[in-house]
């Protein structure tokens, strides 16, 4: 392809609303351009490394065994109903209405649709296991697009669906999709992590992240070098008797004056007491309106998504301070002793001894309380978020933390969504059971930027090979120059006839500005055509590393040979 043909608006300057560096190279190597916010353009380099990725992803689904199916994007509100997720999914679901009002959802993951084809299609148990995918644009109606593709309204996504006659066999089919994803990733060229992960809105079973490592990700992971223990601090656990503090003999409890004394940290230094020591009382409302006091050990950092899930709830919110006050509670001075509303506490609780509270008092805790001797809580849970350092679940070893961009995440449903829309099969009994699913996505459009974040310097975007939307790019310095002209044209046909994919510099631009828009670009290999060529030699250019070598031109064969 020659340059002078294509389309690349290359731009000296980011936006000023392009704060990372995908957003900011990807717009200024004219791979995209922004309509609104959150939605975007694709230009033709762009699109090029989108359909490089696709490719990857349908050779391996294709694999796996999975066949492709198109979907529409809107989908009758009523299928969203029969699942809950029209009123779950909140503000997020894009809802529009036709002329005759019928309410319909902007697709962001199309559980119902694939559930309801299969309904409606398959019955008996020698129709399955089945496995549908596709690739398609979603839709989520995002309170603050940010980070160009990283977070959009409107993104391209694979998403697949399993359908199994039990849950041994969706399990298998589960493998075999997470066997498939590594190699995605793998070919892609990235560094990354699975992780296990919360199932969220989507529901299920279990559920694993792949995450690419990318500093100041969105995803928060804690994993293992020792065993490969790796989830996402949402759902991460650790081994919390290897946390404990040492047994005590019981004291006698005591209420004391703290005066102002309200955080962890004031009380820490006002009793001279380790933070540990000092149990904080959290008062939460969960979205039915049910408010429960969760106690958590005062180093330590409470989970909302745990505790959602452990209640079984939609959403939950810290108590303000007007409803604390219309539950009776004194804000700053809450204790587990005396409420009026359900106790949960952490298992970093449980073999506290002589702990301290607050006393449902203004200015008062109490000292040396111990369980089950001055209140005894309703159940112990794993409330505590996992960080850096807490030992590891399976190995014991310390955890480490760490930052990236989720790029895929597989769910085993279960019956979920096949039991709320009646997607049954009979077995070979003539019993009428409900299908197994799994459900598994990869986006697709994110995936580019997470490339660029992962695989960039200071001066531009550096493609892993699979997915660079050339592999060759050619720069004909001075293209005015008869000699360097003829030169560089040669290796362009050559290179076309070797089936190289391959950019052509071919404009009446300045040698700086081609070497600037090569490096923005970011395509792995360069050949350069400039003055050397009076002495019979061309540099060759590695993208990733720097490297430079002149080459005689009768060795551009070679070369071209071992790309």
């Amino acid at each position: 392809m020659r340059a002078s043909q294509y389309f690349i608006p290359t731009l000296k300057e980011a936006p000023a609303e392009a704060e990372v560096p995908s957003h900011i190279y990807l717009i200024r190597a004219g791979f995209i351009r922004q309509l609104a916010a959150g939605l975007y353009e694709y230009l033709p380099l762009g699109f090029r490394v989108l359909k490089k990725i696709e490719g990857i992803i349908r050779k391996y689904m294709d694999d796996a065994g999975a066949l492709e199916v198109l979907l529409p994007i809107l989908a009758p509100a009523e299928l969203w109903q029969e699942t809950g997720r029209w009123d779950v999914y909140g503000k997020e679901l894009f809802r529009v209405e036709d002329r005759k009002g019928r309410f319909f959802a902007l697709g962001p993951t199309h559980e119902e649709t694939i559930t309801d084809l299969v309904r409606k299609n398959i019955r008996s148990y020698k129709d399955l296991p089945k496995n549908f995918y596709q690739i398609q644009t979603k839709f989520r109606d995002e309170a603050r697009p940010r980070y160009g593709l990283i977070r959009g309204r409107e993104f391209i996504m694979k998403d697949a669906y399993s359908f199994d006659i039990s849950e041994e066999m969706a399990v298998k089919s589960y493998e075999i999709m997470k066997e498939a994803y590594k190699k995605i990733f793998d070919e892609l060229g990235l560094d990354y992590l699975m992780v296990e992960a919360d199932v969220g809105a989507i529901g299920g079973k279990y559920s694993h992240e792949f995450v690419v490592k990318v500093p100041n990700g969105e995803a928060h992971i804690v994993f293992c070098d020792n065993c490969g223990y790796a989830a996402n601090v949402e759902a991460a656990k650790y081994e919390f008797e290897l946390d404990k503090l040492p047994p005590e003999d019981e004291k006698p409890l005591e209420k004391v004056h703290t005066p102002g004394v309200s955080s962890v940290e004031d009380v820490s230094r006002f009793l001279d007491i380790n933070q540990k020591k000092i149990v904080k009382t959290l008062v939460y409302i969960l979205d039915d309106g049910t408010a429960v006091a969760v106690l958590i050990r005062g180093d330590r950092e409470l989970n909302e998504t745990k505790l959602i899930n452990y209640f079984k709830a939609l959403d939950c919110h810290l108590a303000s301070s007007e409803e604390l006050k219309d539950l009776g509670i004194v804000e700053g001075f809450v204790g587990p002793m005396g409420l009026d509303i359900p106790v949960y506490a952490d298992i970093s609780v449980k073999d506290l001894h002589n702990f301290v509270v607050g006393a449902n008092e203004e200015d008062y805790h109490y000292i040396n309380v111990n369980i089950p001797r001055d209140f005894k809580p309703v159940d112990f849970v794993d409330f505590s978020t996992a960080r850096e350092g807490d030992p590891c679940p399976v190995c014991k070893k310390p955890l480490n933390e760490t930052t990236g961009l989720e790029v895929g995440h597989i769910f085993l449903l279960g019956t979920k969504y096949s039991e709320a829309l009646k997607a049954y099969f009979v077995d070979k009994d003539g019993r009428e059971k409900p299908i197994v699913m799994g459900c598994y996505g990869i986006g697709v459009s994110r995936l580019m930027a997470a490339a660029v974040e992962q695989s960039h310097d200071e001066n531009g975007i550096i493609w892993p090979e699979n997915i660079a939307p050339f592999k060759l790019h050619i720069l004909a310095l001075n293209i005015k120059d008869d000699q360097i002209k003829t030169v560089a044209e040669d290796i362009y046909t050559k290179a076309k006839e070797k089936g190289i994919e391959v950019l052509f510099d071919d404009r009446d631009i300045s040698p700086g500005a081609k070497f600037k828009d090569a490096d923005l670009i970011g395509i792995p290999y360069r050949i350069v055509v400039g003055r050397g060529v009076k002495n019979g030699k061309v540099e060759i250019q590695t993208r990733k590393d720097g490297k430079k070598e002149e080459i005689d031109i009768n060795e551009i064969d070679n070369f071209l040979d071992r790309l």
